[in-house]
């Protein structure tokens, strides 16, 4: 235990994660209602939309009205996701901040589903967003592998593929002579279980010790939190998360594929282990409540129903 991080940043993907994967189309009023709930509750990241196809997310089709309406605080980040150069252009005429992150895909057959290139085809088109990136002096974020733990199409993916896509990536911000403030590892399709996070961690501390490294976690299969404890273990300090569970990945190839871990959920646990998160755990109980009214069926989260233990001391 002792490699337990004193204090975690928590990366708020609600709005966006949660919103793009819903039939029904939310209205761009109780978005952005829910987006200026999360930023009073002591969160420093919240991302909102994604500049994205609106033909292949329809939910996502007001992206820019939703950036232009929010009342920004401040102290806060407001993000707005994109997959290309386009909708990194897009992001930019907004008042969002456009996160500048490169990616690639553990599984071949899900960066085709889902971005419709492969690793060579991705390799090239981020090469030119990197360009733009430098060219534009925007500081690089993060970099991220996806489907880091396994794939609905592809099945198990073994730490060896892992490790040859986190060389791609380093070795591509290298060529601009960047590197990755954080290195994140994503659950996409709740493959990941305590075992195999630890075993994939462990491998890329040894090649890349100095590294930092984030989680995000899906919990389709209900391992969700279990994962993020094992991460914590192994010193990890940076979670994407989602208020009251919300969300899930359009392009999973499974219906049940469910949202990130929830970040009220998150919080408490490691607040109780005392990991400082500097969240206000009842401001985020309310805005789970709001954000099951805003969509219209019950959510995943647990604290919202069970309470935090506030009042029992």
């Amino acid at each position: 235990m002792s490699n337990l991080p004193k204090q975690v940043y928590i990366s708020e993907e609600g709005p966006r994660e949660g919103f793009q994967i819903e039939k029904g189309p939310i209205p761009t009023a109780d978005k952005v209602r829910f987006v200026e709930a999360l930023a009073e509750t002591g969160l420093k990241e919240v991302q909102c939309v994604s500049f994205v196809s609106p033909t292949r997310v329809p939910s996502m089709a007001d992206a820019e009205k939703v950036a232009a309406t929010i009342n920004q605080k401040s102290g806060v980040r407001y993000t707005g996701l994109w997959l290309n150069k386009h909708g990194l252009l897009r992001a930019q005429a907004t008042p969002l901040d456009p996160m500048a992150w490169v990616g690639l895909y553990a599984s071949e057959t899900f960066s085709v589903n889902n971005q419709g290139k492969g690793t060579a085809d991705l390799i090239a088109s981020q090469r030119a967003v990197l360009t733009y990136l430098v060219e534009q002096a925007i500081p690089l974020e993060f970099g991220i592998i996806m489907t880091a733990f396994g794939c609905n199409f592809e099945g198990d993916i073994t730490i060896g593929r892992v490790l040859e896509q986190v060389d791609r990536l380093q070795s591509l911000v290298a060529e601009f002579n960047l590197h990755l403030p954080v290195l994140k590892l994503a659950d996409t399709v709740g493959w990941a279980n305590p075992d195999r996070v630890m075993r994939v961690i462990g491998a890329i501390r040894d090649k890349y010790p100095e590294q930092r490294l984030g989680l995000h976690l899906h919990d389709t299969r209900g391992t969700a939190m279990a994962n993020a404890f094992a991460g914590l273990q192994m010193g990890v300090d940076s979670f994407d998360s989602s208020c009251a569970g919300l969300g899930g990945c359009p392009f999973a190839g499974h219906a049940g594929a469910a949202g990130n871990i929830c970040t009220e959920d998150l919080a408490f646990m490691c607040e109780e282990m005392g990991i400082s998160t500097g969240l206000d755990l009842d401001a985020l109980v309310a805005c789970a409540h709001l954000a099951e009214e805003i969509v219209g069926h019950p959510l995943p989260g647990k604290l919202m129903r069970g309470g935090t233990l506030t009042h029992f001391r």
